[in-house]
């Protein structure tokens, strides 16, 4: 990822990414920590075993390749609209298992408010605006896509 630009109310976004590999809580909460910031808001997706009503054994994400920039377009529209110094965000791709974590949110502001608000807003704007769609495999042996009618690039 380029070199972080603050934006023009002065937060950074450190990292707005998907990745295949595995996602880290504590490398997302390094990323947001600064001397300024006096609250740290978490959102942690993991993979379920159910939705729905039915059982799902894992799952499967898969991104446009204009997802990136679209997480990178939402963190920073976060960055202008909140009260916030510090954002990172990451996505997985490829296969998940139960358990795995699907997506990280990390916000820094100075204080707890305004990063719990900019938090919320920046993963139901992700859920809304990112092209990434999951193929969930059910324990009967089926599969189903989830968000292929929710999100368009």
């Amino acid at each position: 990822m380029p070199e972080p630009v603050p934006t023009p109310a002065g937060a950074v976004v450190r990292e707005a990414s998907t990745s295949a590999e595995p996602l880290s809580v504590d490398r997302l909460l390094a990323l947001v920590r600064d001397d300024r910031v006096g609250g740290i808001a978490l959102f942690v997706g993991v993979v379920r075993d159910h939705d729905h009503g039915a059982a799902v054994t894992s799952l499967d994400y898969t991104a446009h390749p204009s997802a990136a920039a679209a997480i990178a377009a939402c963190a920073e529209q976060t960055a202008a609209a909140y009260d916030v110094l510090t954002i990172a965000v990451s996505h997985r791709t490829g296969h998940l298992e139960i358990g795995d974590l699907a997506v990280v949110v990390a916000v820094g502001a100075a204080h707890r408010q305004a990063a719990l608000e900019a938090c919320r807003h920046l993963i139901d704007t992700v859920k809304e605006q990112v092209p990434i769609w999951k193929e969930q495999a059910l324990t009967d042996g089926t599969s189903e896509w989830v968000g292929l009618d929710e999100v368009g690039p």
